[in-house]
C-alpha cells in the first residue's frame, strides 16, 4: 500500500513497542522467527538472544529459505542449542563457537512428584503423529510383543497427520483390544497415566526433509516421573536416556531392536523400576526446569550488561 517491503508496517510497530517498553534484551524463539525479524532486531541494536528448537535447525528447506542463518549469527549475541547435535549442526552452519550455548529443556516439576506403580503392562507414548516421531514404528514393534503378551498395552495420545495411518495399521494388524489412541490430553491426564505405566516409548526419525526432534519434553517428563524410556539414538534422545542405565535405545528404523527393548521391561518389571528410578534421578541432577530456567536468566543478564 505504502510501496514498502512485506512487513514494514509490522517491524514499525515492533521497533514503537520495544522502545515504550523500555527493552533491554530480546530473547526470540526459534531461528525461523530470528530470520523473519533480522531487520527490525538489527535496526534496535538491542542485544538478542536466538533459541533454537528442533525443525529450525534440521528442515532442510527452512534452513536454505533462512540463508543458513547468516544473518541471523551475525546480529546474535548468544545462540541457545538444546542437544548435542544440534549444537554440531549449528556449528557446521556457520555459528560462532564463542556465541553458542547448549541448554536442554526442563519438564515441569510436577512430573517429579510422580511415583509410578508398575502396576499395568502398558506402554505409553505422547506427541504428535509426525514423520520424525514415527508412530507406526511403534505400532509395528509392539505388533511383535502382543504375541508373548496378549494382556500388554499400548496407549499413543496426540494428534497429527499420521494419525489415520495409525489407526489403519491397528486395524490391519488386528490391534484393536491393545492399542489405545487417546487424542490430545492434557497434562494431568498423562501423569496420571505416566503413574501406572510401565515404560514410555517413541521410535524418532530423521525424517526425509532433514527435520529432527531438539531434546523431546516428553521424554525428559516421563524420566522425571520414573518411567524407563525406549526410544532410538535421535537428536538429544541420548543426551538424556543413557542405554541400559535409564532406558532402552536403538537405532533409528530398527524395528526388531525396539520389540525386543519392550519385551525386556515387560519381562522383567524388577529392571523396568531400576532403569526408571535411574532416570528421575539423571533428570533431577542435570535436567530440571528451574536449572534450565537459571541458565537462561543468566545469559539474558550477562548479554543485558
Amino acid at each position: 500500500m505504502f510501496k514498502k517491503p512485506s512487513g514494514y508496517v509490522r517491524d514499525c510497530m515492533l521497533r514503537t513497542s520495544f522502545k515504550q517498553q523500555g527493552v533491554d534484551v530480546v530473547l526470540v524463539e526459534y531461528g525461523t522467527q530470528a530470520h523473519n525479524l533480522r531487520g527490525v532486531l538489527a535496526s534496535l541494536g538491542l542485544p538478542v538472544v536466538v533459541h533454537f528448537h528442533g525443525y529450525d535447525a534440521s528442515r532442510q528447506d527452512v534452513i536454505a529459505r533462512c540463508d543458513a542463518y547468516r544473518e541471523v549469527f551475525q546480529l546474535a549475541s548468544k545462540v541457545i542449542a538444546v542437544s548435542r547435535v544440534m549444537e554440531t549442526t549449528l556449528l557446521k552452519l556457520g555459528c560462532p563457537k564463542a556465541k553458542l550455548v547448549y541448554n536442554v529443556y526442563g519438564p515441569q516439576p510436577e512430573f517429579e512428584t510422580i511415583n509410578p506403580t508398575f502396576a499395568k503392562k502398558q506402554l505409553i507414548g505422547i506427541g504428535r503423529f509426525t514423520d520424525k516421531k514415527a508412530p507406526y514404528y511403534t505400532l509395528m514393534a509392539f505388533k511383535e510383543v502382543v504375541h508373548k503378551h496378549p494382556d500388554a498395552r499400548l496407549l499413543l495420545a496426540g494428534d497429527g497427520t499420521l494419525l489415520n495411518v495409525c489407526k489403519n495399521l491397528v486395524k490391519h494388524y488386528g490391534l484393536e483390544k491393545q492399542v489405545v489412541f487417546l487424542d490430545v490430553i492434557t497434562p494431568q491426564t498423562y501423569r496420571n497415566l505416566l503413574s501406572e505405566s510401565l515404560a514410555f516409548v517413541q521410535h524418532s526419525i530423521t525424517a526425509d526433509n532433514g527435520d529432527m526432534e531438539g531434546t523431546p519434553l516428553a521424554v525428559l517428563e516421563a524420566s522425571a516421573a520414573g518411567l524407563p524410556v525406549i526410544s532410538t539414538y535421535h537428536a538429544g534422545i541420548p543426551d538424556v536416556v543413557v542405554h541400559g542405565e535409564t532406558g532402552l535405545l536403538c537405532e533409528e528404523h530398527d524395528v526388531k531392536a525396539m520389540t525386543q527393548n519392550m519385551l525386556r521391561l515387560l519381562d522383567d518389571v524388577d529392571y523396568a523400576q531400576q532403569l526408571g528410578r535411574a532416570g528421575q534421578e539423571r533428570v533431577n541432577r542435570f535436567f530440571t526446569l528451574e536449572r534450565h530456567i537459571g541458565v537462561l536468566q543468566a545469559l539474558l543478564e550477562e548479554v543485558a550488561d
